[in-house]
């Protein structure tokens, strides 16, 4: 019986010292068990925190995201034309309204005050910089950022999108899009793009064609949702990109109804749909483009117009939300100015909302508002021209041995 259990024994500790072995087993638990395991020993933390192990994982497993923040943008200085409004020494380039600990390291570490303006985040990793040639990647892991090269092509005026891809290896791969923002009033169908690919550590340029007249929106960085980029474009459209795509191509979405609206912001929905939210003083409204039974593809593969139609997934008067919340609602002294701020990465039971300098997370399922407490409150964001932005980062566990060989990002 004892030389049983210990030959069983023996053989369990084989198989765990086996590193595809115990890969095999840990992918086939939950992401609130997998956390748990890093603490077992430094081989299963370095296991865990790999790349390899991590987009094996997520491909199978859908993890949530940690709120460490959020970042406020002002328009005036973002792209400032020569001899428009210049910041006030007195306020910082790059404000950040901490909502957690690991956002109160970055925000009193220094390295903010080092990266100029708030450009985009993606995956954690922060794009930063001045327009129209200074940029910055920030890793959270390392702690380091990276300069890009200089752009090769000026563009007077651009909006932009920031792409971090999962890859299997340990070296962490980005994109960064800049796009040609043309007059709305004259009538082109190509965009100009030019692309920084962090395994080339090169721009490369390009030209995507367009069905019918585009212009994008400038100033604006776009939604990215499974590799494809989402920018606003005039006359009420969104602008679809795939950089994956062999054919340069870029089509156009008309947004559901007006577009003439407060607020609007884009986003992913739990079932990876493109989301789109907008508000005015009355209430708010969550649509939804329904994918066909190839995605989005037939968008690439057609010179006429999309077909994809919009589904109204959910509909808030915020008198009532405001009812229902009286406690929050006797705290409040600014509820006319209520409006949509953002989504939660791909989910659709929740939206932050914003009234004043108070910032609410509302679960739309049961209709309860939770106040998202923030370091920075007041007049950082009651400027008609500031935007907030929720800085988000997956939460997945993270180790500095496993930063791999682009440790200068």
């Amino acid at each position: 019986m004892k030389s049983r259990r210990m030959k069983h024994e023996g053989v369990l500790h084989t198989a765990l010292s086996c590193d595809d072995i115990l890969c095999n087993i840990l992918i086939r638990l939950p992401p609130k068990s997998i956390t748990k395991f890093v603490i077992v020993s430094k081989r299963w933390l370095h296991l865990i925190c790999s790349s390899s192990f991590r987009h094996s994982y997520l491909s199978r497993w859908r993890v949530g995201f940690n709120l460490l923040g959020f970042f406020v943008c002002n328009s005036l200085y973002l792209g400032r034309p020569k001899g428009g409004a210049r910041r006030p020494r007195s306020e910082p380039a790059l404000p950040l309204l901490s909502s957690s600990r690991e956002g109160d390291d970055l925000k009193f570490s220094g390295v903010l005050k080092k990266l100029g303006y708030f450009i985009d985040s993606s995956d954690g990793l922060l794009l930063c910089g001045r327009h129209p040639k200074t940029y910055f990647i920030w890793n959270p892991i390392t702690k380091q950022q990276y300069k890009l090269p200089h752009p090769r092509v000026h563009f007077e005026e651009l909006c932009m999108a920031f792409i971090v891809e999962d890859s299997p290896d340990d070296e962490i791969c980005y994109r960064v899009v800049r796009a040609k923002c043309e007059s709305r009033f004259e009538e082109v169908y190509v965009v100009t793009i030019e692309t920084f690919l962090s395994k080339i550590s090169t721009w490369c340029y390009s030209k995507l064609r367009c069905s019918s007249t585009i212009s994008l929106s400038p100033w604006t960085s776009g939604t990215v949702i499974g590799g494809v980029i989402h920018w606003y474009a005039a006359q009420g459209n969104i602008a679809i990109y795939d950089p994956y795509q062999h054919e340069k191509h870029i089509a156009l979405v008309k947004l559901p109804g007006p577009f003439d609206f407060d607020e609007q912001v884009l986003g992913e929905s739990s079932d990876g749909c493109l989301q789109y939210g907008w508000s005015c003083k009355a209430g708010l409204q969550i649509w939804v483009l329904e994918k066909g039974f190839d995605g989005y593809s037939s968008l690439f593969s057609t010179n006429e117009q999309s077909s994809l139609s919009w589904s109204l997934r959910y509909k808030l008067n915020f008198k009532i939300m405001w009812r229902k919340n009286p406690t929050l609602a006797t705290k409040c002294v600014t509820r006319k100015e209520t409006e949509i701020l953002a989504f939660s990465p791909q989910d659709s039971k929740s939206v932050f909302i914003r009234s004043g300098s108070s910032i609410y997370l509302y679960h739309i399922g049961s209709g309860r508002m939770e106040v998202i407490q923030y370091q920075g409150r007041g007049s950082s964001i009651l400027s008609d021209f500031s935007k907030v932005v929720p800085y988000f980062k997956r939460a997945w566990p993270q180790s500095t041995l496993c930063c791999g060989r682009n440790s200068s990002t």
